[in-house]
């Protein structure tokens, strides 16, 4: 097949010389290729509702050698690689999904979503 500058209607013809139909989903609720449509409402997301998932709120990151780990005790302070009052990266199942601030919630820290971060599925 042709790159992607140069793609041509003969790129897309089957053996047959026809061009496949692959737009319109069948009947059945499944795609030409075989494979079902995403869910397109919160009903069809039902059986996904109570799927435990990690969430993970990352304040920064940080590089040493083993070395400097070892010497680390009680009261010891590790430079992150952020700054105060920049955004946070939230994660859900090790997946970037969103960026946010920390906040106080009575006596706990909590996450206020400030981006959330789309991922390109291509």
């Amino acid at each position: 097949m042709a790159d992607k500058e140069s793609l041509e209607l003969s790129d897309l013809e089957d053996d047959s010389g026809q061009v496949p139909n692959t737009a319109d989903p069948d009947p059945d609720g499944s795609l030409d290729d075989g494979t079902e449509k995403p869910p397109t409402n919160a009903q069809e997301l039902e059986a996904v509702y109570d799927i435990p998932v990690q969430v993970s709120a990352v304040l920064g990151k940080a590089n040493m050698q083993v070395s400097q780990l070892l010497k680390l005790g009680r009261g010891a302070v590790v430079e992150l690689d952020r700054k105060v009052g920049e955004a946070i990266d939230v994660y859900v199942n090790n997946r970037l999904v969103a960026r946010g601030e920390v906040v106080v919630v009575e006596d706990r820290l909590g996450v206020t979503m400030t981006e959330i971060i789309k991922m390109d599925h291509s």
